[in-house]
């Protein structure tokens, strides 16, 4: 056995697969030949030891033979010749595999060196709704038409013709990848990438739909129903999770509905409470009165304003404000004394009567 594979990576024999995993890990982004400190012939090294101690049947072997493919060493096929290696990048002979150290180069290089590379979404899109005042306090049910890529209602996304069938793809040989190597100073990186042709399925229409041309998806109108919850504010956002537009081997994207209220003619919102100003004549915030109060249901309550009650104070009308799932707000009055502009002689000469009574 010329290398201990154990003993490169700091494990024992008796490590699971996760722990030499995670090991592995560990060495990889300490030795990584972008590093500061990196060492490309340690990183290698690990690499090598990894390749065999994380795969079951070349641990096996290893453990037994000294040798991941048996008694016959190293050469040919195995992880160091220049055959078919495992299938990620090859730098002087060494392939190194992309599925385990995608985290790692992801550090190095944006995060894109993964299998997440491989997933199709649909583009996200957004529309705006007007709504009342009291629909944004109350919650309302809402039907939205969109002019969107969606999936063709003709072959449900597939492509074909109806009754016709579906052929291999020629391009991907049916496996709906295609792999490519891209150069670098570090090697050869191999990605694998979804196959353009038949996006991703293996298959293409013999006779293509009619209606999309064999695209799966098409530009058209779609009615979508929409729940706005009771205490919605202007310019939030509700997400609508796959409604967004369609593409054919992938996920559809989102749909972002924004909220734009209406400006109502009495009330204005404060979190979970309704606020109003209320003008009154300097003789009703003397004297006091009855304020008939219409609220968003378009239920009328008498609300008795006090007698001597001074301008900016507060009047609180309870449980009339916006519903949550914690309980309803209030309706604050905010009184406005409104000061006469003229005088009669009348009204004058009591006002002096009352300055003299010290009020």
């Amino acid at each position: 056995m010329s290398k201990d594979y154990y003993e490169v990576l700091g494990v024992n024999k008796s490590s699971s697969k996760e722990e030499i995993k995670k090991s592995f890990h560990k060495m990889a982004h300490k030795y990584h030949p972008d590093k500061n400190k990196g060492d490309d012939t340690k990183f290698k090294e690990i690499n090598e030891a990894y390749q065999v101690l994380s795969d079951d049947k070349k641990r096996s072997s290893y453990d037994q033979f000294g040798s991941a493919d048996g008694p016959q060493g190293f050469g040919g096929q195995g992880y160091g010749g220049q055959g078919q290696g495992f299938g990620g990048f090859s730098n002087g002979g060494m392939e190194f595999d992309m599925g385990d150290l995608g985290d790692i180069f992801g550090d190095f290089f944006g995060g894109g060196m993964g299998r997440k590379q491989n997933s199709r979404r649909g583009r996200d899109i957004q529309t705006e709704i007007d709504l009342s005042f009291e629909d944004s306090v109350f919650g309302v049910k809402r039907t939205v038409k969109i002019n969107k890529q969606s999936v063709c209602k003709t072959c449900s996304g597939n492509g074909a013709k109806s009754g016709s069938k579906m052929d291999t793809c020629k391009v991907c040989n049916g496996n709906g990848q295609i792999r490519e190597v891209k150069h670098s100073i570090l090697g050869n990186f191999a990605s694998v990438k979804t196959c353009e042709n038949c996006f991703g399925s293996g298959k293409i229409p013999s006779v293509k739909c009619t209606d999309c041309n064999g695209a799966g998806v098409k530009k058209q109108d779609e009615e979508i129903n929409i729940n706005i919850p009771a205490g919605i504010n202007s310019g939030e956002m509700i997400r609508m999770n796959g409604l967004g537009e369609a593409i054919r081997g992938g996920a559809a994207g989102d749909l972002y509905i924004k909220m734009k209220i209406k400006k109502h003619p009495v009330f204005t919102r404060d979190g979970l409470n309704l606020d109003m100003d209320l003008s009154i004549k300097l003789t009703d915030a003397l004297l006091g009165m009855t304020y008939k109060l219409k609220t968003l249901e378009g239920d009328i309550l008498d609300v008795k304003i006090p007698e001597g009650i001074n301008h900016n104070e507060l009047l609180r009308v309870r449980g009339k404000g916006v519903p949550s799932s914690k309980g309803r707000g209030d309706i604050i009055l905010r009184i406005q004394v409104i000061m006469p502009s003229k005088l009669s002689r009348n009204t004058k000469d009591l006002i002096e009567k009352l300055k003299q009574e010290g009020i």
